[in-house]
């Protein structure tokens, strides 16, 4: 059977988002494709990220726009503490050689990132312009690194955008084995400091299912960010303490 064909929205910079119903479905070659076009400014990707639209593109394409349903988001109580990964954040939290870090290597994260293929792809969806963007939302106080740092170097993190307490995660990476999975422990521990109830991990992958992400339908994911948004934000920064919201669970 063929798939269905859908029109695509084509935007110019400034232009309005689609509503997310719009976004072509399952049975479309690119399930969740919304629109393409547009721009990467800081005012436009708080307005998609507000909505539950994020850019994803290769080389070679105009900037495309996702809005998928379901939607992969781990819930922050759910999060799957395997026995491994418990014993790997003991060593790692009585080491004082090791310490997590957020937002002082922010450039370094995504560059690392970008090195890091999605979804078994061999190319990077995080191309220049993509950097330069996120940058920009770093420096705007929306987009966050966390950094899983040994022996004064960097090895490992994750970064992701924040609207007030909407969490969406974007991408990984590790120089060592489980320095990733520390990373995002540590996201999770302050977010359960702070009352962050979930964090958006935008598509489903076999490993955020392992470590308890669920796929839920896209109206009641934008539900929840739309409240979340209007939330004070967090203040982001790590404490060691955090990670009693995880050992102690």
């Amino acid at each position: 059977m063929s798939k269905k064909q859908f029109s695509l929205t084509w935007m110019e910079p400034g232009d309005d988002f689609p509503l997310t119903d719009n976004a072509w479905d399952a049975d479309t070659d690119a399930p969740g494709l919304l629109a393409a076009g547009g721009d990467l400014s800081v005012d436009t990707l708080v307005r998609a990220y507000g909505r539950g639209i994020f850019p994803w593109f290769s080389e070679g394409q105009p900037i495309l726009w996702w809005s998928p349903d379901p939607r992969m988001v781990l819930s922050t109580t759910d999060f799957r503490l395997h026995r491994s990964l418990r014993q790997i954040l003991i060593r790692f939290s009585r080491d004082a050689r090791c310490e997590v870090r957020f937002d002082t290597a922010f450039i370094d994260t995504i560059t690392a990132c970008a090195g890091t293929p999605r979804n078994g792809q061999t190319g990077t969806w995080i191309l220049p312009p993509m950097i330069d963007a996120y940058c920009r939302l770093h420096q705007a106080g929306h987009a966050h690194s966390i950094e899983t740092w040994v022996d004064g170097k960097l090895v490992g993190g994750l970064y992701c955008v924040a609207i007030g307490r909407a969490v969406f995660g974007e991408s990984m990476f590790m120089h060592i084995p489980n320095a990733s999975k520390i990373a995002l422990a540590a996201l999770v521990g302050f977010c359960r400091e702070y009352g962050i109830a979930s964090i958006d991990c935008q598509q489903n992958t076999q490993h955020l299912a392992s470590l308890g992400a669920q796929e839920v339908a896209r109206n009641v994911f934008l539900k929840h960010i739309t409240l979340a948004q209007c939330a004070t934000p967090a203040k982001w920064h790590f404490s060691p303490l955090y990670w009693n919201h995880i050992l102690s669970a």
